[in-house]
C-alpha cells in the first residue's frame, strides 16, 4: 500500500468515514453509502468474488491492494480484508493514488 494512501485511510478512519468487515461493507454498497471499496490481495476467492460482484452491480469502484495486515494497519486495526470508504472526496483521492 502506498504510504500517502495509507495516511488518507487513517484520516478517513478518524473521521468515521470507513466501514470494515465483509457483511458491513456489502450492506454499505447496497445502501449506496460506499464510494470506494478496498480489498486485500490475500482475501479468499469466495470473499473476493462476492465483494467484486456487488461492486460491479452497484457501480462502486473496487481496488485490490496489499494484504490484510497492511490494510488493517492503515486504519489502526488488526488485519482487515475489506474496507469501504463512505466519503466521496476521500475515496476519490485514495483511488487516484492507488490507480
Amino acid at each position: 500500500m502506498i504510504p500517502k494512501a495509507a495516511q488518507l485511510l487513517g484520516i478517513a478512519m478518524r473521521a468515521r468515514k470507513i466501514v470494515t468487515g465483509e457483511e458491513l461493507v456489502i450492506t454499505s454498497i447496497r445502501n449506496g453509502q460506499a464510494r470506494l471499496v478496498l480489498l486485500a490481495g490475500d482475501a479468499s476467492d469466495n470473499t473476493a468474488k462476492k465483494v467484486k460482484d456487488k461492486c460491479s452491480y452497484y457501480g462502486v469502484s473496487c481496488i485490490t491492494t496489499g494484504d490484510r495486515h497492511s490494510l488493517g494497519h492503515a486504519i489502526g486495526k488488526d488485519g482487515r480484508v475489506t474496507v469501504a470508504v463512505t466519503d466521496g472526496k476521500l475515496a476519490e483521492s485514495i483511488q487516484r493514488l492507488l490507480t
